[in-house]
């Protein structure tokens, strides 16, 4: 069985090369795959490993300095969610595209996966999904708010567009693992909002802490091969379009919009047709390689 283990940690990072080499370093030759984010502000990973091995690549983590780790949501899969161990330093863990945020100091009140659906309830609170549309259209808290957002640098420009709705609210955010809306939150609290809450860990942490929920309707998207979750952080029933990299189902694949790596029903009409070119070259490429890996 394989280990999937998602973390992030606002913390000031300096000299990100070194610390780059020194997660190569931990990593060494192990079976061990994923993304590491690593930027000024902190870090942000999700990988796949042997339990041993994950344990073993976490401690060592944990001993960089300004590094702690202090939350891992984990789940289990039969296969490797990553075909690839990558680090990457990044100008942001995760991009909103509005310069320096005090997140480690200034952030919305943490709510633990056990308080959350009483929280939600409660009167006068407003419940956002701070993801972005694809990730919502498969699953979300019952009754929240849908941005409608392409990427999460639109996220500003929605709360902006709803000011006056949202004055006077307690606002209670989540996302897929905690890390959008807790620099969300930051960036509300910035901006002179007064009640802002955000759910610990997460959807994912959530659903690995709550054996039933009354509120959590479908799926949850993740970024690696599994695509999606369900609520028991087993595989979902979604597959994914390499062309938009939206989420799809077994009806999507069946309609004539459906090309492997191509185009889906979500984006065939929203790429060029030189864009579909370049992708059916690079499907092709993609295949071609797999053939000759089986030869």
């Amino acid at each position: 069985m394989i280990k999937v283990l998602s973390f992030y940690e606002f913390a000031p990072l300096q000299d990100l090369k070194r610390i780059k080499l020194l997660i190569e370093e931990a990593r060494g030759a192990g079976d061990i795959f994923g993304t590491v984010l690593i930027a000024e502000e902190g870090i942000n990973a999700t990988i796949t490993g042997p339990e041993a091995e994950i344990t073993t690549f976490i401690e060592k983590l944990r001993t960089i300095e300004g590094i702690s780790i202090p939350v891992v949501k984990e789940a289990e899969t039969m296969d490797h969610a990553f075909k690839r161990f990558k680090v990457r330093i990044k100008k942001e863990i995760v991009t909103l595209g509005k310069g320096p945020l005090d997140v480690k100091n200034s952030t919305g009140k943490f709510v633990r996966p056990q308080d959350w659906e009483k929280l939600i309830q409660e009167e006068n609170t407003v419940l956002i999904d701070t993801r972005n549309e694809y990730e919502f259209s498969i699953g979300s808290f019952r009754g929240a708010i849908n941005p409608e957002t392409n990427s999460f640098r639109d996220f500003p420009d929605w709360i902006e567009a709803n000011k006056l709705k949202l004055e006077g609210k307690k606002i209670a955010m989540f996302c897929t693992g905690g890390i959008r809306c807790e620099k969300a939150s930051s960036y509300m609290i910035k901006n002179g909002y007064k009640e802002v809450y955000q759910l610990e860990g997460g959807i994912l942490k959530f659903l690995e802490e709550q054996e039933s929920s009354s509120s959590w309707e479908g799926e949850c998207f993740v970024f690696d091969e599994r695509v999606a979750v369900d609520e028991h952080l087993n595989k979902g029933r979604y597959q994914m379009c390499h062309a938009c990299r939206s989420p799809i189902t077994r009806i999507d694949i069946d309609s004539e919009d459906y090309v492997k790596g191509v185009s889906c029903p979500n984006c065939i009409h929203k790429t060029s047709s030189e864009s579909k070119a370049r992708f059916a070259e690079r499907q092709k490429q993609l295949e071609l390689n797999k053939a000759r890996q089986v030869g």
